[in-house]
């Protein structure tokens, strides 16, 4: 390795926050504010910046990084002095500014002494747990000290690496158990529960990928509805005293098939919490599961997010492509979106959705040109930005409510709970369980058709599924779809249930 030295280096000067130290000089050179050093570049050739404070404030980093990059200055971060190799600091040890680090918005932290006191001695169950959000829930969890989690996905490879990366940090843990099961299979599913009694249960398992799920509407509704169903039934049947769904914010006035069955889940979910109660509004009998959803945006790295595929796209030499130069998201860290997911566990009486403030969307056109300016280069010279064109089922902005939806604030200003209507828990069952019988026979036009009627604020954009948006018949008209011919699946006559609107 090769030791870094400042000689190689001529230093113009020091940044500091501290105004009691600007004018002062260490070994000559003098320490300037951030506005005097922008003055200096103007006088200097400046070339390089080196970042040495990790707890630099968020908005001052950003302005100070993209002053530099619109000056072709390279931005480099010094790791803490503890982080040093026998003291000493190497090149390979200077790192780039990771576009993680420049969300123009400062981390929320939650406050979990609340969270500690409940999950502490639980038995907890986590699924989808070798991805990105169930793995860093493990991770959060296990520093708790539970009682035992146990870790289903069904992807073999991924549950192994994490099981070896949880070893790493925390050493053998005979609490942490792992659990290779597929969450739409019901009697796999109920041995698990019967086995471990789950007291707990994050529901983290999704198929996420938007374009992937329009293709294959069928298997969109076995994973996140059948499979959402067959859990959210076990934990009642069990007496899992919490379940919390991770949603997301397609699920709001959704475009694509990913989204609907993502609100039709968090529509089944809520009418499990609602369905003892009587015309008064009073509970007669003592729901044994309080069931909760958590919706947000997009998480950082998450796997199949649109960084890492911008960062394997830079590596290659471009061409980074971005599917509309108008298109915004919403950002959060993965540790930000688990901390709300235990935090609306503890806190949650059941019914609610907790809605996280995701802060300014971001213009994902913006997003490229930092990351390839962070890298070096510029935007359209030495990378090329292409547009393909929205995908299937896409749509430019993302929203966290919809129009229906009350909010309200809860212990900390940035998280809110929407209050949904009390859902009939009869007619969404019933029509869950048509919706799931169609897609079980693979009748993907039906399985959307059948989801539109559920949730008319379904609008296909980008997609073949945008003719049925034409036939669906008007509100008045809805009542009268039993009388229909019955529908004929493989050669199985299947009454089609009569439709009532969810809202």
């Amino acid at each position: 390795m090769e030791q870094m030295s400042f000689h190689q280096y001529h230093v113009a000067g020091f940044i500091e926050t501290n105004e009691k130290l600007w004018g002062k000089t260490i070994d000559n050179i003098k320490i300037y504010s951030f506005d005097q050093i922008k003055k200096l570049t103007h006088s200097k050739n400046i070339t390089l910046l080196f970042l040495a404070d990790e707890a630099i404030d968020l908005e001052l980093k950003n302005e100070i990084v993209n002053y530099c990059l619109a000056q072709d200055i390279e931005v480099k971060i010094i790791p803490p002095v503890q982080n040093w190799i026998h003291g000493q600091l190497f090149v390979n040890q200077l790192q780039n500014v990771k576009i993680e680090d420049l969300l123009n918005r400062p981390v929320i932290k939650l406050t979990n002494d609340h969270v500690t006191k409940y999950l502490k001695g639980k038995r907890i169950l986590i699924t989808g747990a070798a991805g990105s959000i169930g793995s860093e829930i493990t991770r959060q969890i296990a520093d708790i000290d539970p009682h035992s989690i146990m870790l289903c996905d069904q992807s073999e490879s991924c549950l192994y690496e994490l099981e070896y990366q949880l070893t790493q940090k925390f050493g053998k843990r005979d609490n942490i158990k792992n659990f290779i099961g597929d969450i739409k299979d019901n009697e796999t599913m109920k041995h698990l529960f019967a086995a471990f009694k789950p007291e707990v249960v994050f529901h983290a398992a999704a198929y996420k990928h938007v374009p992937l799920m329009e293709k294959h509407p069928s298997a969109a509704v076995k994973n996140n509805i059948l499979g959402t169903k067959i859990l959210a039934d076990l934990s009642e049947t069990y007496s899992v005293e919490r379940f919390v769904l991770v949603s997301t914010d397609k699920a709001i006035n959704p475009t694509n098939v990913m989204g609907a069955t993502k609100r039709i889940a968090e529509l089944y979910i809520g009418s499990l919490h609602h369905k003892n109660k009587n015309t008064n509004g009073h509970t007669d009998i003592k729901p044994p599961t309080k069931y909760i959803t958590t919706r947000f945006g997009n998480v950082l790295d998450s796997s199949g997010s649109v960084i890492p595929r911008f960062k394997q796209q830079i590596e290659k030499g471009g061409p980074v492509t971005v599917t509309h130069p108008d298109i915004i998201r919403y950002f959060m860290t993965i540790p930000e979106a688990c901390s709300l997911v235990l935090d609306a566990c503890t806190i949650g009486k059941g019914g609610e959705t907790f809605v996280f403030d995701m802060g300014e969307p971001v213009k994902i056109l913006d997003l490229a040109n930092t990351m390839i300016k962070l890298a070096g280069m510029t935007p359209d010279k030495d990378i090329k930005i292409e547009f393909t064109g929205l995908r299937p089922g896409e749509k430019l902005f993302e929203e966290l409510l919809n129009n229906k939806e009350k909010v309200m604030p809860t212990h900390h200003k940035k998280i809110m709970i929407s209050k949904g209507y009390n859902q009939d828990f009869t007619s969404i069952d019933l029509n869950v369980n048509y919706l799931i019988e169609l897609a079980l026979h693979n009748k993907n036009t039906d399985v959307v058709k059948q989801m539109k009627l559920m949730i008319p604020e379904f609008k296909s954009k980008n997609s073949v599924f945008e003719i049925l948006d034409k036939e669906i018949l008007n509100k008045e008209n809805m009542e009268n779809l039993n009388s229909n011919e019955h529908n004929s699946i493989h050669g199985n006559v299947i009454e089609p249930h009569i439709i009532k609107h969810i809202f």
